[in-house]
């Protein structure tokens, strides 16, 4: 009885090493949704202060995970990126948030 439960918990940890190995790195992750993040922003920005030129700089990064997990139960983590666009002597500070699965990001502008 007591191998038995060495077998299943070997197998258990071999089960998570593997898991853990094919997984993303935070920094890895933000890393590859960056390029998508400043491009969602600069686009929103050089329309928000009718300014083809602006630019976008990232503030600040993290992940965001999903506000419900369990084991029947998952979501969608998301890179939360803060951009700051400037140009024509503006600036403006937009929030964009690139879920895990997609290409696709969306930038919320500054509250008015």
């Amino acid at each position: 009885m007591n191998s038995g439960r060495r077998l299943v918990r070997g197998a258990v940890w071999s089960l998570t090493g593997l898991l853990v190995a094919g997984c993303v790195t935070t920094a890895q992750f933000l890393d590859k949704k960056q390029e998508m993040a400043v491009k969602t922003a600069v686009t929103r920005g050089q329309f928000e202060l009718s300014c083809p030129t602006a630019t976008g700089e990232v503030l600040s990064r993290e992940i965001v995970q999903p506000v419900m997990m369990g084991p029947w139960v998952g979501g969608v983590q998301r890179g939360e990126y803060t951009v700051g666009v400037s140009g024509c002597d503006k600036r403006m500070v937009f929030t964009v948030i690139c879920p895990d699965y997609g290409e696709g990001c969306f930038a919320a502008g500054p509250g008015r």
